[in-house]
C-alpha cells in the first residue's frame, strides 16, 4: 500500500474533486517571475570589490565563554527554567510559609504520625 493509495482511501468520494484541481493546477506567469527576480536581485548585497579587504571584528573572549555556557546549559529556555527555580527559592528562604514549619514540627508527637497521613491506630493494626 502506498501513500497515494492511503490518500484515495481518506478523500473517499471527494477524490475526483481532488484530482481534478491537483491537475489543473495554476502556473504564475512569466511577468510575476520577472518581477519576484528583479526584487530578489535588488535585495542581494553587492559585491566588495576585490583590492579591499573588509575588516572583521573579532568577538570579545568573555562572549565565546558565557555563549558556550549557555549552550551547555540548554539554550535560552533552560535559563529560563533555572531563573524561575532561582527565584522561588530565594522567596522561600525570605518568606519562609508558617504552614511549612508547622506541618514538618512534630508538636508532641512522633515525627513519623506528623508526617504520613495514616494514624496510629493504622499502625497498630499493622504491627509496626
Amino acid at each position: 500500500m502506498t501513500m497515494t493509495d492511503d490518500r484515495r482511501t481518506e478523500e473517499g468520494g471527494l477524490a475526483p474533486w481532488f484530482d481534478a484541481g491537483r491537475d489543473e493546477a495554476p502556473l504564475p506567469s512569466g511577468d510575476w517571475l520577472a518581477r519576484m527576480e528583479a526584487m530578489a536581485l535588488e535585495m542581494q548585497p553587492a559585491p566588495a570589490p576585490a583590492g579591499i579587504a573588509t575588516p572583521e571584528r573579532a568577538a570579545p573572549a568573555w562572549r565565546g565563554w558565557l555563549r558556550d555556557m549557555l549552550r551547555g546549559l540548554g539554550g535560552w529556555p533552560a535559563m529560563a527554567g533555572l531563573v524561575a527555580a532561582c527565584a522561588t527559592g530565594v522567596w522561600f528562604g525570605v518568606v519562609a510559609p508558617s504552614e511549612l514549619s508547622d506541618w514538618l514540627a512534630p508538636a508532641g508527637r512522633d515525627a513519623m504520625t506528623a508526617i504520613e497521613p495514616a494514624s496510629g491506630f493504622d499502625y497498630a493494626m499493622l504491627g509496626l
